[in-house]
């Protein structure tokens, strides 16, 4: 992926206090890209010996890896040594990355309640409409078509991409990224039943979002019945995610596209809940426990434990299982080739 930016290596060694094998100084790094994807110019990295070797195929400039894995080839390429490539390519990543357009000011298309109280350097876009009361802080940037309500909070060093909605009383933390089209503080899913049909349930309710959280593109968050539906401080939530009233969600959680979480479910602190996983209603899922893919969840989830499958039990009981059912078409054919020598003993029985 080439770039503007370009930057030498001896240059990205002391961004990330590594050292420089086989690198000419007048090496320069000019993008950053995946093994699969490299060209000339571009920097990848590789944290085990399987990709150290695509790597070094690749047409890429140079590789980001570590110290032991360096010791164990002939030099190829410039090497950047560093102990955690993962983490070193995020920074540089991060280097090359290109903020998004926005200047500060209102653009003259947006209208603002009564007593809005917006912050120094604040940027807000074209068609957006901000309810009373809220309240913006620092350099704020809000996109266009963006729709947030009344008494709303929305703290400093937000980005908030056009078309999110923030339904009346809803709280934003710090340095918080809502991607486009997100809704936060839709009323939740409940109705009672009746004689003249589904009365429905009001939700009183808000939605508090913590610090340096980050929520995917048309991703849900309802607001709860009563209380609020809380995310904690450092979680991030991908595209597509329900996430149902009065939930309560941890700090420093991992939540992948599609999964739906339900009414009143307690998610600790370092939870991983994979891609299309459900939570059912009022479950407790304990700190670090992870949820595999397309897992159901219908009991609660100890502290730590791994779980997938429908109904979702531990993985290794669930592995086992697949392993077992791999092996009923071969079972049944023994099963029946013993079925039919039991007959023919049988009836030699019965014929004596």
């Amino acid at each position: 992926m080439s770039c503007v930016l370009s930057l030498s290596l001896q240059q990205i060694a002391k961004l990330l206090n590594g050292s420089l094998q086989s690198a000419p100084e007048d090496t320069f790094i000019t993008g950053v890209a995946d093994i699969e994807d490299a060209e000339p110019g571009d920097l990848v990295f590789a944290e085990n010996a399987t990709f150290l070797r695509k790597a070094l195929r690749s047409p890429a400039t140079a590789v980001l890896t570590t110290p032991a894995l360096a010791a164990q080839i002939d030099d190829t390429k410039p090497l950047i040594l560093v102990e955690n490539p993962r983490l070193g390519f995020l920074k540089i990543l991060e280097s090359f990355a290109t903020p998004p357009p926005f200047e500060t000011g209102i653009h003259p298309t947006a209208i603002l309640g009564e007593e809005v109280v917006l912050g120094k350097e604040v940027s807000i876009g074209p068609y957006t409409t901000i309810g009373p009361r809220t309240r913006i802080g620092e350099r704020v940037r809000i996109g266009a078509g963006v729709h947030i309500g009344a008494d709303c909070f929305v703290g400093d060093d937000c980005l908030i991409y056009p078309n999110v909605v923030l339904y009346p009383n809803v709280k934003i933390g710090h340095r918080c990224i809502l991607h486009a089209g997100c809704v936060l503080g839709s009323d939740g899913f409940g109705y009672v039943p009746t004689p003249t049909g589904l009365r429905k349930m009001p939700h009183l309710g808000i939605v508090e979002i913590g610090n340096d959280v980050e929520i995917g593109a048309n991703t849900c968050i309802d607001r709860a019945r009563t209380t609020a539906t809380r995310v904690g401080d450092g979680t991030k939530i991908d595209n597509l995610v329900h996430i149902g009233h009065n939930a309560q969600i941890g700090r420093s959680c991992l939540i992948v596209a599609q999964v739906g979480i339900a009414g009143s479910v307690k998610i600790g602190d370092g939870v991983i809940l994979a891609g299309q996983a459900g939570i059912a209603d009022h479950l407790t899922i304990g700190s670090k426990a992870r949820v595999g893919a397309q897992a159901g969840v219908i009991g609660d989830v100890a502290e730590g434990e791994t779980v997938s499958g429908y109904p979702a039990r531990s993985h290794w009981t669930k592995m086992r299982e697949y392993a077992a059912i791999s092996e009923l078409p071969n079972t049944l054919r023994r099963l029946r080739s013993l079925e039919q020598k039991i007959s023919e003993l049988e009836a030699k029985l019965n014929d004596s």
